[in-house]
């Protein structure tokens, strides 16, 4: 079981922006841009980049997609700070 995952992430503060950034990626738009344009997140200035991080250390909705869900795609999460569109880089 991985303990360690790198994600980029989009956080905005309704559902409807936020599939609205899953249509943009799929297609083709950059993760990063769309972090950049749209992110409330600090990380947005780094294109959504949190950076690899150890199982437990995220919110829990956020965590089991970055620990559970499909590496590379795109995944849509509510925490207690709106909504996430999260990227799984990978997993260690």
């Amino acid at each position: 079981m991985a303990s360690t995952a790198h994600a980029l992430h989009i956080l905005v503060k309704h559902q409807n922006q936020a599939e609205d950034i899953i249509q943009q990626l799929k297609k083709g738009a950059k993760f990063q841009t769309l972090a950049k344009k749209y992110s409330t997140c600090p990380s947005g200035k780094r294109g959504g980049d949190l950076g690899e991080f150890r199982r437990g250390q995220m919110v829990p909705q956020f965590d089991k997609v970055c620990f559970t869900g499909e590496v590379l795609t795109p995944h849509l999460v509510k925490t207690k700070f709106g909504w996430h569109v999260v990227k799984v880089l990978y997993r260690t």
